[in-house]
């Protein structure tokens, strides 16, 4: 791994005698000879090995060959974050020489990092840098072939990036070498998108769920066991949750749809959240939030949709979309909500080729240097508009009202008002959208002078109202008149406990909403976090009755 000196000192920290001695006790020593394989990318049970006397290889493994991508020595140690979560190894480890060991096995790495804050720290420092280093490189075992006008290739990348998921993109219209691939597994153009996994495994056109499976992101989730806490969403409000519960003790699982993080985690950058002066991207927060709950032991299942609660009694069990299902003493529900879409015929037909539902680097490097239009008038819109400024050659926002000064944050607007790159056209609304397999352009009206226009532009992003996920929720729980989640003195309908709900739960005693699907949550990340964190403490008091 080429880094300069000291990034590479954080990646690969040494162990001191003394440190060593105490990591002992949480594993096994091990003696391996020279060529020994200690695990083979794609491996699932092998722990972190620390090195303590000869050296062992950190190899990447590719269609091209197997490449040292690293050579450890007395004190180092293997793993990253995958260690952490169960999932299969991105790397294969092979000892160079002769070499005395000590291997630690999951549950008790987690153990030791929960119990040794110095060591713990120094482990996650070094596991979160070297996933960081595997993605910028595309070390890892996807390859993804596609097409910058397949709506599906756009899904499946931004699926196994918020998901941190190393990989290597070749796009059929830019790729000079991507037919040598498409020879090789024996792919026709008319495949693509295909996700090549493990070097031998080829899809065409998956799933996010069949992504999922195949490179083993819900490794390690008991299906049949009964969890003390079963949160449906991870978004900030649900990682929360996770975070709190997993530290304090319970057995937790997260059920998530699509990728952690939410709509936040597809926002460009948020500068109002407390501890961050200079701001933070939503899919860097909310990765820190997944791996800090990875660490305190939450099991969290992605591509998994909850199809159904089923809320006759305790414990209640979440049904999910692949006909699975989970049993749980007390569910947290921060399933959130997702954008309203435009009433257009012909919407569906663009989405992923020139209309956008978030505005990351992917959207960003699609669009770049042409005009884009967004659709809304909220904190999400602007940060997405101040965002692909810097990308796009001119930002237009869109909105039905007179102006944003009562949606959106006066920093934003600021913002905005100072760029020569962002329009603002207030009383504007869609009327068509037209195109030949991508979006080519667009018809917007001003409602105030009662005219239409077409303009050539490419790429639509639509950030207007939120509408909950509760289509899964009715006849279960009370929902309010937009569908929303009623909770705590909000509930009208029959309680049937003799003590009062506590706040933040639902008609179902046991049963908790937070976050944006919550019938009058404040629509901000940092409320959206507070709410998951209090919602474990009456999940304690419901435990214990």
């Amino acid at each position: 791994m080429q880094e300069s000196s000291e990034q590479t000192d954080l990646m690969f920290p040494l162990l001191d005698d003394a440190q060593m001695a105490r990591l002992a006790p949480f594993g096994e020593q091990r003696q391996v000879e020279a060529g020994e394989v200690l695990f083979e990318q794609g491996d699932v049970h092998r722990g972190v090995f620390i090195v303590l006397n000869g050296s062992i290889d950190l190899v990447g493994v590719s269609t091209d060959g197997e490449t040292v991508l690293r050579t450890l020595g007395r004190g180092a140690f293997t793993g990253e974050v995958n260690h952490l979560s169960g999932r299969r190894t991105l790397v294969k480890c092979r000892a160079r020489e002769a070499s005395s060991l000590i291997e630690i096995g999951r549950a008790n790495l987690q153990h030791m990092m929960q119990t040794d804050a110095a060591l713990g720290e120094m482990f996650l420092s070094a596991f979160l840098l070297r996933r960081v280093y595997l993605i910028s490189h595309s070390v890892g075992d996807a390859l993804l072939v596609g097409s910058s006008h397949s709506g599906d290739t756009l899904r499946l990348r931004e699926f196994l990036t918020r998901n941190g998921h190393p990989h290597a993109y070749l796009d059929v219209e830019r790729d000079p070498d991507v037919q040598t691939v498409l020879d090789q597994f024996n792919i026709r153009v008319t495949d693509i998108p295909v996700l090549i996994c493990r070097g031998q495994l080829v899809l065409r056109n998956p799933s996010n769920a069949e992504a999922a499976e195949c490179f083993g992101f819900n490794a390690g989730i008991d299906e049949n066991g009964i969890y003390d806490l079963i949160v449906v969403g991870a978004g900030p409000s649900g990682l929360a949750a996770a975070v709190y519960g997993a530290s304090e003790g319970l057995n937790v699982l997260v059920v998530e749809s699509g990728a952690p993080g939410g709509q936040a985690g597809s926002s460009s950058k948020i500068e109002n959240y407390l501890g961050f002066p200079t701001g933070i991207s939503g899919q860097d927060l909310t990765r820190r939030a997944f791996v800090q709950a990875e660490k305190f032991g939450a099991r969290i299942a992605v591509a998994r949709s909850a199809r159904a609660l089923k809320c006759l009694r305790s414990p209640y069990t979440v049904e999910l979309d692949d006909g699975a299902s989970a049993q749980g003493r007390s569910v947290i529900v921060a399933a959130g909500a997702q954008y309203r879409k435009l009433a257009l015929p012909n919407l569906a037909q663009f989405e992923g080729v020139g209309v956008y539902y978030g505005a990351t680097a992917i959207e960003a490097q699609v669009c770049r240097s042409e005009e884009v239009a967004i659709v809304g008038g909220g904190n999400s819109a602007g940060q997405a508009a101040v965002f692909l400024a810097a990308y796009a050659r001119h930002v237009h926002i869109l909105v039905r009202g007179a102006g944003l000064a009562e949606t959106m944050s006066r920093y934003l607007i600021s913002r905005i008002e100072a760029s020569r790159e962002i329009t603002v056209r207030p009383r504007t609304e869609i009327e068509a959208l037209e195109g030949d397999g991508h979006l080519e352009r667009i018809r917007w009206r001003d409602t105030t002078a009662g005219t239409s226009d077409m303009h050539e532009i490419r790429h639509l992003f639509v950030m207007t109202g939120a509408e909950p996920n509760t289509a899964w929720l009715r006849g279960c729980l009370e929902l309010d008149a937009k569908q929303f989640v009623r909770t705590g003195t909000d509930l009208l309908t029959g309680w049937p406990l003799r003590r009062v709900p506590h706040m933040l739960e639902t008609s179902l005693p046991g049963v908790f909403a937070v976050g944006d699907i919550r019938a009058g949550s404040v629509k901000r990340v940092a409320s959206a976090v507070g709410e998951g964190s209090m919602a474990v403490q009456f999940v304690h008091r419901v435990l214990a009755e």
